[in-house]
């Protein structure tokens, strides 16, 4: 029987977008993240994997009525959405694109940001030599990417959490270690890294914790795939619904400079 502290089915992409942008959690990073971009009124912003628009309003804000956002996403249905919210924003273009190839000149743009994006597409390296070849020489980008693998959950049998998060990085995951390995791969790709923000959200409430990482809905598919026995899933998230209950994970905002 599934327990009332977690959700019965996954809401959508949208919503879980919105929800944990509106979260303490969402608010604080990207308050961060946006300092560290440090966009000045007239930049040109590219938001790389832009959702549903979620940031672009601040974006916007920031670079006033003499600059330019614009909000790229493979998704056409995020492009809609982000369109819709900003229609009322003429500084805000958003459109189409893969981060792999951008349909833009070199050296367009003063910003760039990715927001959990890196850790989804299919060749990060590739990404970030586009964002270079687009940014201006000393054109800064900022990226916030968690580092699954460090994904640690509290239950009196370490080997149920260690597989669990070992699932998670196996296979929900596709670059589930980006988070660590972003100030290497953007050196590499020509950038500078002054700064390397570690944020470790420690969450004591397992609802709280449910919104963000699907527990259950995870769990199950872990079993399914043979990381835990049926029998282990029942006991490890019995717990995990009785509590108390600590679950942590490392973000880690790399900022990176052309």
């Amino acid at each position: 029987m599934t327990s009332p502290a977690f959700e019965t089915a996954g809401p959508d992409q949208v919503t879980y977008l919105d929800r944990l942008a509106a979260s303490d959690l969402g608010r604080s990073y990207k308050q961060r993240m946006l300092d560290e971009l440090d966009v000045r009124p007239g930049h040109t912003v590219l938001d790389l994997g832009c959702g549903p628009g979620t940031d672009l309003e601040a974006l916007a804000a920031a670079v006033t009525a003499t600059g330019t956002v614009l909000g790229v996403d493979h998704d056409q249905a995020m492009v809609d959405a982000a369109r819709a919210r900003t229609a009322d924003q003429p500084v805000v273009d958003v459109r189409p694109g893969d981060v792999h190839d951008l349909a833009l000149p070199d050296h367009c743009a003063d910003r760039a940001r990715t927001d959990r994006v890196l850790q989804h597409v299919s060749d990060p390296r590739l990404a970030l030599s586009e964002v270079h070849r687009v940014l201006r020489p000393g054109g800064r980008l900022v990226m916030g990417e968690p580092d699954w693998e460090t994904l640690s959950v509290d239950h009196p049998e370490d080997a149920l959490s260690r597989a669990y998060t070992r699932y998670v990085a196996d296979v929900v995951i596709r670059n589930a270690s980006l988070g660590r390995q972003l100030p290497r791969l953007a050196t590499e790709t020509g950038f500078t890294v002054p700064a390397v923000v570690p944020v470790t959200p420690v969450f004591r409430d397992v609802r709280v914790a449910d919104k963000i990482f699907g527990l259950e809905r995870t769990t199950r598919r872990a079993a399914t795939a043979g990381y835990l026995t049926r029998e282990e899933a029942d006991r490890w998230l019995a717990h995990l619904a009785q509590g108390p209950f600590l679950a942590a994970v490392t973000f880690y905002i790399v900022v990176a400079e052309a």
